[in-house]
């Protein structure tokens, strides 16, 4: 969870390649998690489950999908 709180505080992700490869839909989920867990970074691991939960009913995208998306771009953040 360390390296998400770091993505969260630098917005890290939305200048990698996996986001770039992202279709629009899951550009947009991808922000609005991020904007959801700035907000509360205090419980990270509870409001990114939270965030995920809640973003992929509202773009009715699969939260396996934006779980695996934070997967490969922890992976990617860790090999710069």
């Amino acid at each position: 969870m360390q390296k998400v709180s770091q993505l969260v505080q630098s917005n890290q992700a939305f200048n990698s390649n996996s986001y770039k490869n992202l279709s629009p839909v899951m550009k947009e989920a991808i922000s609005d998690v991020m904007k959801l867990v700035e907000k509360n970074t205090e419980d990270l691991l509870n409001t990114f489950e939270t965030a995920v939960t809640k973003v992929a009913e509202q773009h009715n995208v699969d939260k396996d999908d934006i779980e695996e998306y934070f997967d490969i771009e922890l992976k990617e953040q860790l090999e710069e």
